[in-house]
């Protein structure tokens, strides 16, 4: 809805369900790493309950963001390869001939059928040889 100044007010402006769903899954990314952390600082015997929570929501989000016809991708792990569809928040602490393996994704990629839909957000280290 226009204001009578001709603005343009936010109650006229339409919700994009899919870009809700790659927010949530993106916010939902972030929560989860923090909280995996914080399992580590807890009791050992309170860990497994939390842990099967956690476990419970990790499972329920990745089913919703599939619902929406979308997926999460995590690289950890992988060699990194400049062509990813994530950028590398610290790559130019290496030099250009530094073999690279991705220690950490900041934000998921996230994909649907027809490619990618967000681009992913790591860290990157040395390869240990």
């Amino acid at each position: 809805m226009e204001s009578t100044s001709g603005e343009v007010t936010a109650s006229s402006v339409q919700p994009d369900p899919k870009q809700a769903v790659i927010g949530m899954a993106v916010e939902s990314w972030r929560f989860a790493r923090l909280f995996s952390r914080l399992l580590q600082k807890i009791d050992i015997t309170e860990q497994q309950r939390f842990a099967n929570q956690f476990n419970f929501f990790l499972k329920s989000m990745e089913e919703n963001v599939e619902r929406a016809g979308m997926r999460l991708v995590n690289l950890v792990g992988q060699p990194y390869d400049p062509g990813m569809a994530a950028s590398a928040i610290n790559l130019v602490d290496f030099a250009p001939d530094d073999a690279l393996v991705v220690e950490q994704m900041i934000e998921p990629i996230i994909m649907n059928k027809d490619g990618v839909v967000k681009q992913g957000t790591i860290v990157v280290g040395k390869v240990s040889r």
